[in-house]
């Protein structure tokens, strides 16, 4: 939709939660987000890359239009995902996953141990009868690459971005209130600039560990790499009882 102020394809490329390259179809280049991808990655990266990912465009395009057909949809503003991902472990197992979206809800899949792509909704049937039909076998040939071809990029993205990626930054805090109109208040407390992702906050009651019923919000990523997250809690209003974060 020209009205909306967002690509119409994009792709985002994350190692631990870190943006590190991206695509989207009003730049047509693969482009790299980090010091160490830029550093590290050469010219024939990023023209291989942007080479893959142009041919994508024409395909998602067709992919929406036919699981619109499949709702009987014929207008409005409408989106198919893909999101796929391996996970290199301390022990050194491996594990990964795929999925495809359409309009946010999952449409289908992938079974890693089986190599079958799974549909979650009526309307993906055919679409996983296709994938999974033994003249296509496209899952057997994704679970192939998310066990090898992934993880072997995936070591040399870790090892790329070593430095930047195992960094440990303390969180900052910032704590504040405001009193409801019932005689309630309701506290904040906002914990950015921390990293890695990986985050443990409590609300204390003088210094008790002991207010159980808080709200929070998802942790999100900063441009900088680090991340951020908020706390709120509401509590009788008293000058006698103290509260951190």
């Amino acid at each position: 939709d020209k009205g909306l102020d967002i690509p119409e394809f994009s792709i985002v490329g994350y190692v631990d939660g870190r943006e590190f390259m991206n695509y989207n179809s009003e730049s047509h280049l693969a482009r790299p987000v980090t010091q160490w991808m830029e550093k590290n990655a050469g010219p024939e990266y990023w023209e291989r890359e942007t080479q893959i990912l142009k041919g994508s465009e024409p395909v998602y395009r067709h992919n929406v239009r036919t699981v619109m057909s499949r709702f009987n949809q014929t207008g409005g503003i409408h989106s198919f995902q893909w999101m796929y991902g391996c996970e290199l472990r301390d022990d050194g197992s491996t594990a990964g996953f795929m999925q495809h979206g359409y309009d946010g809800r999952e449409f289908v899949s992938l079974d890693t141990q089986s190599g079958l792509f799974i549909p979650t909704m009526y309307e993906a049937q055919i679409t996983a009868q296709r994938w999974n039909s033994p003249d296509v076998r496209q899952g057997e040939r994704h679970k192939n690459y998310l066990q090898n071809e992934c993880i072997e990029w995936l070591k040399k993205y870790i090892e790329y971005g070593r430095e930047d990626l195992e960094k440990r930054v303390r969180p900052e805090v910032k704590v504040w209130g405001h009193r409801q109109s019932d005689g309630a208040t309701r506290l904040q407390c906002l914990v950015y600039g921390f990293h890695p992702r990986a985050v443990d906050v409590r609300w204390m009651k003088n210094g008790v560990d002991h207010v159980s019923s808080y709200e929070m919000t998802p942790i999100l990523p900063h441009p900088d790499g680090t991340y951020q997250m908020r706390v709120s809690v509401e509590v009788p209003t008293s000058e006698e009882d103290a509260y951190s974060c």
